[in-house]
């Protein structure tokens, strides 16, 4: 049971179903491994194109609508700073969705540990770093009680969780007093929001990233052919490559062009909360497809009983993924803090659990457990954002937000479902 396990975690590329020209390898010229990559959509196996077709729709439809002000450099870096917070919390559900799971408490677990870091800041006078470590901290205990009451008692996750979305906006409203708020005003959390990078250092991260993708995946290109591996075309390598690259440098451009509204006033560079989302991007996506523990969580999500039967201690993987949601969402708080300027008691309610999930879904992971990737929360959380944004500069009311947002997830979830259907049809 081990071997199959192992097996058929090594034919597919860590994140359950392949997607993009990522995967196949076997092809050997380009327009073989886009014949396959064809082939595979037909068959159900869309990865993340529905994501990257939706960012690309609605970017050019409300650039349509809002030529003058949606694709300023001034938007976009608002853009960058609204999606932060929704992406690295749909990072954490990403872990817990790959088991089949479900965290409903994971947005009011961000408010409470944003609470508890302003609480430290405003009234105890905390330096910075006492106060995020303490935020972090509660998330990792959150965490762990979470995924104990799932994995050790055996409660169902919705059940769990849904008291706890209950319980913990209790803790809340109990920490920071009905009606009120805690202002966050240290300027190393507010700079997380409010400042950027300088132009030339986020030039020179943007040109790092690029060459150690390039590396990354050269360096695979190469290993896979010199062990006789199946392998994609070198052609195939560096197409994806030069394709990243040509986004990072646009993206990086449009940030670093003076969108200050005052003359006199420099404003531009990367926000810092980009540089923070891609290094738990490279860090998650290491530790996913990379790790023991990454295969050990696609086996779990795949089969749960499979993955016991073959030493796979399934109970400390559904601890550990809850813990690392709630770590996430920690974070997710402090940035969403630090955007706002303030915490309240409602911080983390509403609709943020719900933009979170759908992001996560909109991407690609499957609400049915052993495919997704920590990418997907990145593709699906600009997507989310992207509506929001949108509609909010056509002067939409509040509703229809809702609505279209709801009606996105649906439509994700749809497409989730009826690929999954048309995957077991044609066998793959």
């Amino acid at each position: 049971m081990s071997s199959t396990i192992s097996a058929s975690t090594s034919e597919q590329e860590p994140g359950g179903a392949p997607s993009g020209f990522e995967a196949d390898r076997s092809a050997d010229s380009l327009g073989g491994t886009v014949r396959a990559y064809i082939d595979r959509v037909r068959g159900g196996d869309l990865g993340a194109l529905p994501a990257i077709l939706g960012i690309v729709v609605l970017g050019l439809l409300f650039f349509a609508l809002r030529p003058e002000t949606f694709l300023t450099p001034r938007n976009m870096a608002n853009l960058a700073d609204q999606a932060a917070p929704i992406i690295i919390l749909a990072m954490g559900l990403v872990f817990v969705l790959l088991l089949g799971e479900i965290d409903l408490s994971a947005g009011v677990v961000s408010g409470v540990c944003a609470a508890v870091m302003a609480k430290l800041l405003a009234d105890a006078g905390a330096p910075w770093y006492v106060a995020v470590v303490a935020a972090i901290l509660t998330g990792v205990v959150i965490g762990l009680f979470t995924g104990s009451l799932v994995g050790l008692i055996g409660i169902p996750s919705f059940v769990v969780t849904l008291a706890l979305f209950l319980g913990w906006q209790g803790f809340t409203l109990r920490l920071i007093g009905e009606g009120g708020t805690v202002p966050v005003r240290d300027p190393v959390i507010s700079a997380i929001s409010d400042r950027n990078l300088p132009v030339t250092l986020g030039w020179i991260l943007a040109l790092l990233v690029a060459a150690l993708y390039a590396a990354l995946q050269l360096n695979r290109w190469r290993t896979q052919r010199a062990k006789g591996l199946a392998h994609q075309p070198l052609a195939a390598v560096l197409l994806r490559v030069g394709v990243m690259a040509l986004v990072i440098v646009l993206v990086t451009a449009v940030l670093s062009v003076d969108r200050a509204p005052a003359v006199g006033v420099v404003l531009a560079g990367i926000p810092y909360a980009v540089p923070l989302v891609i290094i738990l991007l490279l860090l998650l996506t290491f530790v996913l497809g990379r790790t023991a523990f990454g295969r050990h969580v696609y086996a779990v999500g795949g089969n749960a009983e499979a993955a016991r039967r073959a030493g796979i201690n399934v109970t400390r993987i559904k601890v550990a993924v809850f813990v690392i949601g709630s770590t996430l969402a920690a974070i997710s708080g402090i940035v969403a803090a630090a955007r706002l300027g303030s915490v309240a008691p409602g911080s983390g309610g509403g609709n943020t659990l719900l933009y979170a999930v759908g992001a996560a879904v909109i991407g690609g992971t499957s609400l049915f457990g052993g495919r997704g990737r920590v990418r997907d929360a990145v593709l699906g959380g600009l997507v989310v954002a992207i509506i929001a944004n949108g509609l909010g500069l056509l002067g939409t009311e509040a509703y229809l937000n809702f609505i279209i947002t709801g009606g996105v997830l649906l439509l994700a979830a749809s497409v989730d479902a009826l690929a999954r259907r048309r995957a077991a049809a044609t066998g793959h």
